[in-house]
């Protein structure tokens, strides 16, 4: 996370982990949720908070949730099934579920089935937002294999010289597992930013960094810029009405990584375009260019270690790879070189022990919620 969406300390209020979950579940279930699926979705939210990926967490995720439950916008019981089926391969009908429950019991079937054969890909259409990917994509590695994950979603990106946004944000998470070293964890939009960190802007006040977001014709902005000077953003600015509509994140245009045609925004577009034919089209989800898009599609994919290779030797390889990114002179004072993965995993030991650093206006939203829906609180 850049220093920049860092909640300022004067603004910290630290809750422990436990409580912190025993609180969103009951919150999630209030909306007709079973318990399985609270606790499901629980997990993810909790996961991505204790990595230190706010964006993806409890403070912009749940009350998004809520709103898109409480307008319909999502099934609380969905009655997800396989439509189609291989040996290595399936496509679910996720009935308009939230991603966050309908994903991880996907992956465990991606798992199961490259136990069999080496390989299992699932797709899933009709779905939910699908929260932070690298979360799935950990379920592979932590059963010894090498995870993907990708989400095809709503309009956001605008491709290279389009005026008009035409493509999601798209992320991409691999996940390889180490032997004593954290494993290798990348997960990443395929947009200069998440549009959830436009959100984390947004409370905290941070301006915009150059080459994240295009103006209303679609030209990069190139410069710092507040998202207050946006007169063409009114929608952004409400953030309350937006996360009560159930929508995710805030409306900016968002550009391609890469933010010009000069500096690669052509890669970014163009690895969009994959996520939507592996995620979207691949389980006949209508994608964002056609004007028909309805709901998100997803991808999950387990490959099991051992139809390649030992898999103790893998692991062992692994860490002297991934050491050699450690071992790298920096080039930065008080920087270091490190991996995908390496930091999230520093600061997943640190809160477990020391609680997940929230900032105060969330905290005032978690006791306002919990006395609307009469839970408990933090």
């Amino acid at each position: 996370m850049l220093e920049k969406f860092h909640v300022a300390k004067e603004d910290i209020i630290h809750i422990e982990e436990e409580r912190l979950r025993s609180v969103t579940k009951e919150i999630l279930m209030t909306q007709d949720i079973s318990e399985k699926d609270a606790l499901l979705a629980t997990d993810a939210l909790i996961k991505a908070d204790l990595r230190g990926v706010e964006s993806h967490g409890v403070s912009n995720m749940l009350r998004a949730y809520l709103g898109a439950f409480k307008s319909n916008s999502l099934n609380p019981k969905p009655n997800w099934k396989i439509v189609k089926e291989t040996a290595s391969c399936a496509t679910i009908n996720s009935d308009n579920g939230l991603g966050i429950v309908v994903a991880p019991q996907a992956m465990e079937i991606a798992v199961e089935k490259a136990k069999k054969t080496g390989a299992g890909i699932v797709t899933m259409n009709n779905c939910g937002h699908l929260g932070m990917l690298a979360y799935h994509s950990m379920i592979a590695s932590d059963n010894d294999m090498i995870g993907t994950t990708m989400a095809a979603c709503s309009p956001r990106m605008v491709p290279t010289y389009s005026s008009v946004r035409a493509l999601g944000t798209n992320p991409i998470s691999y996940s390889a597992p180490a032997d004593k070293l954290p494993d290798f964890v990348f997960d990443a939009a395929m947009t200069s930013v998440a549009g959830n960190k436009i959100v984390l802007a947004s409370r905290l006040n941070v301006p915009l960094s150059p080459g994240w977001i295009a103006d209303k014709d679609g030209n990069p902005i190139m410069e710092e810029v507040n998202i207050e000077e946006l007169n063409h953003e009114d929608e952004s600015k409400n953030l309350e009405n937006r996360y009560n509509k159930g929508y995710i994140s805030s409306s900016v245009d968002l550009l391609p990584f890469g933010g010009t045609r000069e500096i690669g925004s052509h890669k970014g577009y163009s690895m969009a375009v994959v996520v939507d034919i592996l995620a979207g089209i691949l389980n006949g989800t209508r994608t964002a260019p056609t004007g028909e898009y309805k709901n998100q599609g997803h991808f999950v994919a387990a490959y099991d270690i051992d139809a390649f290779m030992d898999k103790k030797e893998f692991k062992e390889l692994m860490d002297r790879y991934l050491q050699s990114f450690l071992d790298l002179p920096s080039n930065s004072e008080g920087k270091k070189v490190v991996y995908a993965g390496y930091l999230e995993s520093i600061e997943e030991s640190k809160r477990s022990e020391f609680g997940i650093p929230l900032h105060k206006e969330v905290v005032d939203w978690f006791k306002k919620i919990s006395v609307e829906l009469n839970t408990e609180t933090l």
